[in-house]
């Protein structure tokens, strides 16, 4: 079957899986529990710990550094402590968490593997806890946060309380995660270490399917064959809703004809589609399709092509929920998105800037070209970040492309993380920067923040767009940036 040859369904309400409410009077497997996260201070890990918490369970747990979301945890009960050390592991727990980030040498891992305590990876406590809701998973390379962050607002905006962990903060809620008395629970479901494959939703999503964590999987055939095993995974008489216009995605479907399938994207062949999409400055405006019959216009704030993608699956799960098209459109554009998803942190002295979460050449691209859209004419620097050797290597030759809408792009030292001493000798930001310069882009190597904040200083100007990119602590030379310009208005 392939993508192009696709029948739409005349309603996705054929398929339709009913929000109920939670019985609030059953207790929660976890109530009462004790489980300790090595690791807690990841936006993951600490979204299910306050989930967790929520549930009754009692949480403790350790990272290398004090951050916002240790500080929201300890303020909320939990018994955090920095550094790594056998004293941090509690007497009497009944389970250990543990990030993907984790090592195998870790002297809390290690101790209770010794006293014999249940270790749970991220993923697999997350699909525990799924398994009591109507679980909506969201898994793509691109999009993920995004998505996961806009079906919760739809569905809080429509009197629906989901229970949600999301991979960033949803900036109108100011958190990853929240428990809600309906009996739907939304999650990002991240393919690293096959990890989605922990979780069997009702709803699963496929947003879309690219080459990335090369130091995991060994070819873009591997990490086709993950997301296919994924939407396996979704309970039998639940829906697979999947990117339209993805190539490696069309490689799925033939495979899972027995499945209840929606598809979205911008031709009219898919289930779920959008026609006559106007870019302007502060909005895009689009009417959205449900087979040949139309719901209506929408206008949504968050820019670029790609977030109509995202909106129309978005716009598919609620309708698969049960609510109205319509309702969904009326709301859809109160969102205002994801903490660090090409987000406005300030206009200061004529500067506008902005801080993203792109670390792949496709979100670069794509963030890059939201901008220009929006800020034709204007000049755009961009400081991008690495993030880990391995991907900068493997996909160097897709980075060196994807900054032709830069007119500037400074890179400092790669983000060091999940990496091997190997890996940090095989490349580095210099080659990354030649790179770019052999694409006919502008680029300069600056290894320290502090210097590539006295470089912005000299450079932008008023008018300029300045974007800081990349899933490390690339944030800081924003934050600094805009403490500059404040001070010298």
């Amino acid at each position: 079957m392939k993508i192009t040859d696709y029948s739409p369904v005349k309603s996705a309400h054929q398929f339709i899986v009913p929000i109920g409410s939670k019985n609030m009077e059953t207790k929660s497997p976890a109530y009462g529990k004790k489980y300790h996260f090595i690791g807690i201070g990841g936006v993951g890990t600490s979204a299910l710990a306050a989930v967790l918490m929520k549930e009754k369970a009692l949480v403790s747990g350790s990272d290398m550094q004090d951050s916002v979301l240790t500080e929201r945890l300890s303020a909320g009960g939990a018994a955090v402590k920095m550094g790594h050390s056998t004293t941090n592991l509690p007497d009497d727990i009944d389970g250990v968490v543990i990030s993907a980030a984790v090592r195998d040498d870790n002297p809390e891992l290690l101790e209770a593997r010794r006293r014999k305590i249940m270790v749970y990876k991220y993923a697999q406590m997350l699909g525990l806890v799924m398994d009591r809701y109507k679980g909506v998973a969201i898994a793509g390379t691109h999009g993920k946060s995004t998505t996961t962050g806009w079906l919760v607002h739809v569905l809080q905006k429509l009197g629906i309380e989901s229970n949600f962990v999301v991979g960033a903060d949803i900036t109108q809620l100011g958190s990853s995660s929240g428990i809600g008395s309906s009996e739907v629970f939304i999650a990002e479901a991240c393919e690293y270490d096959r990890s989605f494959l922990n979780l069997h939703p009702q709803i699963g999503i496929i947003l879309n399917i690219e080459h990335d964590h090369l130091d995991y999987y060994s070819d873009i055939g591997e990490i086709v064959s993950a997301f296919g095993d994924f939407a396996n995974g979704i309970k039998t008489d639940g829906v697979l809703i999947a990117g339209g216009d993805d190539a490696n995605i069309a490689k799925l479907l033939p495979a899972l004809r027995d499945r209840h399938i929606l598809t979205f994207g911008l031709k009219d062949t898919f289930d779920y589609s959008a026609s006559q999409i106007e870019f302007f400055a502060d909005r895009t405006e689009f009417t959205c399709l449900n087979g040949e019959k139309e719901i209506g216009r929408t206008s949504i704030k968050l820019l670029g092509e790609h977030n109509v993608k995202n909106a129309l699956a978005v716009i598919a799960a609620a309708e698969t929920l049960g609510l109205d098209g319509k309702d969904v459109l009326a709301v859809l554009g109160e969102f205002d998105g994801m903490d660090r998803r090409l987000m406005k942190k300030a206009v200061l002295n004529g500067i506008t800037i902005y801080d993203d979460y792109a670390h792949h050449p496709t979100e670069i691209k794509a963030s890059l070209k939201a901008v220009r859209q929006k800020y034709d004419g204007r000049k755009i620097f961009c400081v991008f970040q690495p993030h880990q050797y391995s991907r900068t290597r493997f996909l160097l030759r897709d980075f060196a492309e994807s900054f032709k809408l830069a007119d500037m792009t400074i890179v400092p030292d790669i983000y060091f993380v999940r990496d091997t001493e190997k890996s940090k000798s095989e490349v580095n930001s210099q080659v990354l920067v030649d790179a770019i310069k052999r694409k006919g882009s502008e680029a300069v190597f600056i290894g320290s923040f502090e210097k590539i904040c006295e470089f912005l200083k000299t450079n932008v100007e008023s008018g300029d767009i300045l974007i800081t990119m990349g899933a490390g602590n690339v944030w800081k030379i924003a934050d600094e940036y805009i403490h500059w310009l404040g001070k010298n208005r």
